[in-house]
């Protein structure tokens, strides 16, 4: 069973939300302040999602982050002055244990679901991880990457019921993912609960040649799918103003907007 901070029994589907990338101490203060309010207002758990390093842009002039310690510091400040629970991501088995000291969650970014010593890292720390599917594979081969995690977490000791699969959309071609909605079925049928990135899924991966477009008019459609078809948690990055910020603005949800986007789709999810 998931901690009640991530979603406890009979609660809505949770939202993990944020900017991509640490830009600022400021900034992410802001918006977990409003997120704390939204939180508030909606009745649904927000955990506040921000990145110390982004280790997969696609050009190295790319805004990467403020790196590890100074990121720490920043989620931990976030977490102490708004009580949101805070998340960020793992690229390396070695950042797992300082990570995990600070954030309530770990993320291992998609392009590393069969990193296998980086699952197993992350799985065996006792924070609840939620495990990013490949664009380049099958719902149904995250059953592999979820065994390698809960093997892990059973030689640690720890809960393997913290292990969340998280869909963000596959490989269309070139510089474009769609969809399956049948996956979150697939993997949800995995005995796990499923996460729906809905800013992710809408991105165009190395569409603007040195960086990733994206198509963010699309984020609402595809939640409110998801929503109907069932997931356990949301994943939604969010900026004050997404064509300024430093990573993946295309995709991003204008953080006013926010609210406006989750009423229905909670409405939705209440249908049951």
């Amino acid at each position: 069973m998931l901690p009640a901070f991530v979603r406890a029994p009979g609660a809505p589907p949770f939202l993990i939300a944020g900017p991509c990338v640490i830009e600022s101490e400021a900034l992410c203060l802001a918006i977990a302040t409003r997120l704390r309010a939204i939180a508030d207002e909606l009745g649904m758990a927000v955990i506040f999602k921000a990145s110390f390093d982004k280790a997969n842009r696609t050009s190295v002039s790319g805004f990467r982050g403020h790196g590890l310690e100074e990121g720490l510091r920043v989620l931990e400040k976030v977490r102490r002055e708004t009580g949101l629970p805070v998340l960020t991501d793992v690229h390396l088995p070695d950042q797992v244990q300082p990570v995990a000291e600070v954030v309530d969650m770990l993320q291992t970014p998609a392009f590393l679901a069969r990193q296998t010593d980086l699952i197993s890292a992350a799985a065996a720390s006792g924070r609840p991880v939620n495990i990013k599917k490949a664009q380049f594979m099958a719902p149904a081969d995250m059953a592999a990457v979820l065994g390698k995690a809960r093997a892990a977490a059973s030689v640690a000791g720890v809960a393997a019921g913290n292990i969340l699969l998280c869909e963000r959309g596959s490989s269309f071609g070139y510089n474009n993912l769609v969809v399956d909605m049948r996956g979150l079925v697939i993997m949800r049928d995995l005995g796990c609960p499923v996460v729906f990135d809905a800013t992710h899924s809408v991105q165009l991966p190395g569409g603007g040649g040195d960086r990733s477009l994206g198509q963010r008019q699309f984020v609402a459609p595809l939640a409110r799918a998801a929503m109907a078809v069932g997931v356990d948690g949301l994943f939604m990055e969010t900026h004050p103003d997404p064509d300024a910020a430093l990573s993946d603005g295309p995709n991003m949800v204008p953080l006013a907007e926010l609210p406006g986007l989750l009423r229905p789709l909670l409405a939705i999810a209440a249908l049951g």
